[in-house]
């Protein structure tokens, strides 16, 4: 597999340091090609010698991932090659945050703009987030689709902040700020928006020149917190709530209302608060 391999992802290297750009126009939706594309290169990368740290970003300034695709309400079984790869005990959107979460890289995200959803949650899994202060958002939406997250959020929100917080924001919904972001421990800082690149280029270029054998000396010293247990009854939340009608009825209403588009996806909150459940 070569950097050229993928229709979505523009990937660039540097001294160590992989740059991976996501464009999945029109909002970067987290859709099928774009999950399997992702899942295919951090699986290609996991052995690679010269690439020491990862920088995820986006190449629509707007919007980072915007959320796990809703149109897959009609066609569920897109996701069956992804639950038979799954890891006993995940559920294929667990699986993609966990494959993020366990890379020997360093991973960073740089987010300029919206994550939401499953967007908001490969933010979490990754090991560093910088935000450009003033422009990024962070949202767990799902609350407003009848449902809850089932992509590892739960856990990785418990993980970062006070159980208040994260059941703030899973249940409020609402977009937060990256300086508020920030304050609660979602991500590393909020940078002003001219200042993000240079910022995160020149740790990605520090943390990659470092002596062989520090990044995994580092990683391993600073274990992940073993989150299983967690997220088999986030999945079950998850599930049993995805099967009510109301999540149905909130997940086609939102899509007819302009879910997906980039004016919809702008104040998607308020779109999904004006429908009638």
């Amino acid at each position: 597999m070569t950097d050229t391999d993928f229709s979505r992802l523009l990937i660039s290297r540097a001294g160590g340091v992989v740059t991976v750009t996501i464009d999945n126009p029109p909002v970067n939706v987290l859709d099928v090609p774009l999950m399997s594309e992702i899942r295919r290169f951090l699986i290609a990368v996991r052995d690679d010698a010269d690439a020491r740290v990862l920088v995820f970003q986006s190449a629509d300034p707007e919007f980072f991932i915007a959320h796990v695709d809703m149109t897959l309400i009609d066609e569920p079984q897109s996701f069956d090659e992804f639950i038979l790869e799954a890891p006993e005990g995940l559920n294929p959107f667990q699986a993609f945050g966990e494959l993020l979460r366990e890379q020997p890289q360093v991973t960073i995200v740089k987010l300029a703009g919206f994550a939401r959803g499953g967007g908001a949650e490969f933010v979490a899994a990754a090991d560093m987030v910088f935000a450009a202060d003033g422009q990024a958002g962070l949202a767990q939406c799902e609350a407003l689709m009848g449902i809850t997250p089932g992509g590892g959020a739960t856990q990785y929100l418990a993980d970062r902040m006070t159980r208040g917080r994260a059941l703030e924001a899973i249940l409020g919904a609402d977009l937060v700020d990256a300086a508020t972001a920030e304050r609660y421990g979602w991500i590393n800082r909020a940078l002003p928006a001219a200042e993000l690149d240079d910022f995160v280029e020149r740790l990605a270029r520090n943390i990659a020149a470092l002596p062989d054998g520090v990044i995994a000396a580092a990683k391993k010293a600073i274990p992940a917190t073993d989150l299983r247990q967690g997220f088999v009854r986030e999945h079950n939340a998850w599930a049993g709530l995805f099967e009510r009608p109301a999540a149905e009825k909130l997940i086609r209403g939102g899509l007819r209302a302009g879910a997906q588009t980039k004016d919809g996806e702008r104040a998607l909150e308020d779109l999904m608060r004006g429908l009638a459940v």
